[in-house]
């Protein structure tokens, strides 16, 4: 406001003010009246003006400062939560498939059953399984009887090596005695060297005869493999989300017999940025809040060590129960972790502002009624307001009008009750 109006205002209040009050004086000085008397009128409108004229700078000076409405906000002490968008997951799924070719001999159970582990989900057709397996089975019995043969027949060249020897060892005596031909002593030794080529030729055999066994039973195990094959069995508790294969239909080796889903416990998934992935503790509490309205309750079992190299995010996974399987794979969800308590101010979202250099916070007023800038950190959202981090344990938030001051600034602050 002009300071000149203001004056001019006043010294027409005076004016008037001495017509009506002091129209006496007034008179006497028109008339020419005791000049003392006038003097003395003279100064009492001039102390009056200097007077009047201070007040009404006084209060130019006051209508000059902004009015604000503020509120004394006090610290609280929050439980704060990490919030997340996700996902819910199957705890476990698998897609069951073939490990032979055959045909389907069994009839196919429909998508949605139950399934316990170790049930029937595609029985396939035998062939020629039961006689390769019966082949295989001739042949081992068939080893395992040259066993004996083989045995026998080693014992019975140790012994005739041992004979030799006994021969040998005599005759060479009788040579040194005279009593022997060399003909004799040599014929000993050769005898000698037949029977240990028999005793390792007979040790060969035997050996021969034991890695016949072991192949044969190798191909036993082989045959009752691929019989167990033909029957595709439910790996754990679950749910069909798909038929299995249709009967007479030719399953070859890695086609599908069935898609099995595991829902209780479920899993919900979600993603947390790396600026808060120290608040999350393994076992922490947690909850979410489904798009049908479903709201659950779990704990993190699982937290990522490693960032996804395109968003930077971290993994996070809850078990919930799903006792009645009401909750589906896929289904998104709001996720809120809880974290460590922290102090905050419950303030209108209204409040926040920006100041020039685009930082978020809110404006104060300092107990000289001067404006402040303070950047704070969203914590949490409710229905009553917003909870903030970063102010003094005490703070006169501006809530109007606050964006048309700034820092520096004095204003004329009018408080209200704080946000309950």
């Amino acid at each position: 406001m002009r300071l000149i109006p203001v004056v001019t205002a006043v010294l027409v209040t005076v004016f008037l003010f001495m017509i009506v009050t002091e129209r006496d004086r007034l008179l006497a000085f028109a008339s020419g009246g005791d000049r003392g008397d006038v003097a003395a009128a003279g100064e009492d409108v001039v102390a009056d003006a200097t007077t009047e004229l201070a007040v009404a700078e006084e209060i130019a000076a006051e209508q000059s400062l902004v009015r604000v409405v503020a509120i004394q906000s006090s610290a609280s002490t929050i439980d704060n939560a990490v919030v997340l968008r996700g996902q819910t997951e199957a705890d476990r799924q698998v897609e069951v498939r073939g490990e032979t070719a055959a045909l389907v001999i069994s009839e196919p159970l429909r998508r949605g059953s139950h399934v316990t582990a170790g049930q029937e989900l595609c029985r396939l057709n035998v062939g020629t399984r039961e006689a390769v397996l019966a082949e295989a089975k001739a042949r081992l019995a068939e080893a395992i009887a040259r066993v004996p043969s083989s045995q026998a027949a080693q014992i019975e060249a140790n012994a005739r090596l041992e004979e030799a020897l006994i021969n040998d060892n005599a005759a060479k005596k009788l040579s040194e005695g005279g009593f022997a031909s060399e003909t004799r002593v040599a014929s000993t030794a050769a005898t000698v060297k037949a029977s240990e080529a028999a005793v390792q030729a007979a040790a060969s055999n035997l050996e021969s005869t034991l890695a016949g066994i072991e192949s044969a039973e190798a191909l036993v195990a082989a045959a009752e493999r691929e019989m167990d094959r033909l029957i595709i069995t439910a790996p754990f508790d679950g749910l069909l989300e798909s038929d299995t294969a249709e009967l007479g239909s030719l399953m070859q080796q890695g086609s599908l017999c069935a898609t099995v889903l595991r829902l209780d416990p479920i899993k919900i998934v979600g993603f947390v940025p790396e600026t808060e992935v120290n608040k999350i503790r393994l076992g922490a509490p947690a909850g979410a809040k489904l798009t049908t309205g479903q709201q659950v309750t779990g704990q993190v079992t699982f937290l990522s060590r490693s960032a996804d190299p395109l968003t930077r995010t971290f993994r996070v996974e809850l078990n919930v129960p799903n006792e009645d399987l009401s909750i589906r794979d896929g289904q998104t969800a709001e996720i809120l972790i809880s974290a460590e308590g922290a102090n905050a101010h419950l303030i209108p979202q209204s409040a926040l502002t920006l100041n020039d250099e685009g930082t978020l916070g809110v404006r104060l007023v300092d107990d000289m009624q001067t404006v402040v800038f303070a950047p704070v950190q969203v914590l949490q959202d409710s229905p009553e307001g917003i909870w903030v981090g970063g102010l003094p344990e005490t703070a006169n938030v501006i809530v109007v009008g606050q964006e048309y001051v700034i820092a520096g600034v004095k204003v004329d602050p009018t408080f209200r009750e704080a946000v309950q």
